[in-house]
């Protein structure tokens, strides 16, 4: 659905030039939830709106839907904007208009008949949830309910790409939950490709399919957002995924233990297999767990063990080898930790 090629945006400041996204290629599928991640400064809003073209690229490509929008000309991009839905994190919503007319600004902008527009409107705050604020005014909203209707308005044309810039940022995190719930809903009733761009990461652990992670205008990681969370390979993406589920335990603590400390990860229905007791009643080794938890990350377990095994050198290799045997990922933390 969006195929981003080499793509290149530099800005020029009384200070030089400065480059927000630095030679960026990614892929997001049809019907995707993609999750972008990223410090401030990271290049993430950039990219998004390099997407739709509210900032053209300096260089490379952007294609959605098998047109190179960098290609298009005034009329023909327009058009081709109309199938890119856009939500911001501040709402953006025309404080003087009702919530009907904030809805229908965007279809009235598109020349949609009056028959029809009331009609999409009417399905559009149902599926939202506010057919009861219909003819209320921004300011008696609540943030999230503001956040609904900038998600009716953003979906109003009937687009087949739906842009979220920190849509939820604003938000408590009850709200952040109800409003992600949301968009998962409407992605799967559909099959509307989602966009998301974060800092918070329980945004992307709760929705997103894949992701991305952005640093210094680059992308330094992207995969299955399950498969980055049991394995993150860059330090950057690690810290973000602590900030959700931490499994460290405290230097001074391990510090008193003089068995061997290893941290075993179960990855799918293997994590609520009684591995571990199997293996301590197999193997001459005494077990004592430090800490441990079961997360589910797109519906899938995930469950990460921090354990000192006692024992000869042989029985605990032979502990380790029977745990791999059983599919699980073991880590030995070194001496010195």
């Amino acid at each position: 659905m969006i195929q981003i090629q080499k793509l290149t945006k530099t800005y020029t400041t009384k200070h030089g030039t400065v480059t927000g996204v630095d030679n960026v290629s990614l892929g997001v599928g049809k019907g995707e939830i993609f999750g972008i991640v990223g410090y401030s400064g990271a290049g993430k809003s950039s990219l998004i709106r390099c997407i739709n073209l509210l900032e053209r690229p300096t260089s490379g490509s952007v294609t959605v839907d098998g047109k190179d929008l960098t290609k298009l000309n005034g009329g023909q991009l327009r058009k081709a904007r109309l199938k890119i839905g856009m939500i911001f994190q501040h709402f953006y919503l025309i404080s003087q208009k009702t919530v009907y007319d904030n809805i229908a600004f965007a279809l009235r902008a598109e020349g949609t008949p009056a028959k029809s527009i009331e009609t999409r409107v009417e399905e559009l705050l149902e599926m939202v949830g506010l057919s009861d604020k219909r003819d209320v005014y921004p300011a008696q909203l609540s943030g999230g309910q503001k956040q609904r209707v900038g998600i009716a308005r953003a979906l109003a044309n009937n687009p087949a790409v739906l842009l979220c810039d920190e849509a939820t940022s604003a938000l408590d995190p009850n709200t952040t939950l109800s409003i992600l719930r949301l968009l998962k809903d409407i992605n799967r009733k559909l099959n509307i490709t989602i966009v998301l761009i974060t800092h918070e990461m329980n945004v992307v652990k709760e929705i997103c399919d894949r992701m991305a992670v952005m640093q210094g205008g680059r992308v330094i990681e992207e995969g299955q957002v399950y498969d980055i969370f049991a394995e993150p390979q860059k330090d950057l993406t690690k810290e973000f995924i602590s900030s959700v589920v931490s499994f460290n335990v405290p230097e001074h603590i391990l510090s008193e233990f003089t068995g061997t400390l290893v941290k075993v990860l179960f990855k799918g229905t293997v994590a609520g297999e009684g591995v571990i007791s199997d293996m301590l009643q197999h193997y001459p080794i005494k077990g004592n767990f430090l800490h441990g938890a079961i997360e589910y990350i797109q519906e899938r377990p995930l469950g990460i063990f921090i354990m000192e095994l006692k024992g000869t050198s042989s029985a605990v290799m032979d502990a380790l080898k029977y745990m791999e045997s059983r599919s699980a990922i073991v880590e030995v933390i070194p001496n010195g930790h």
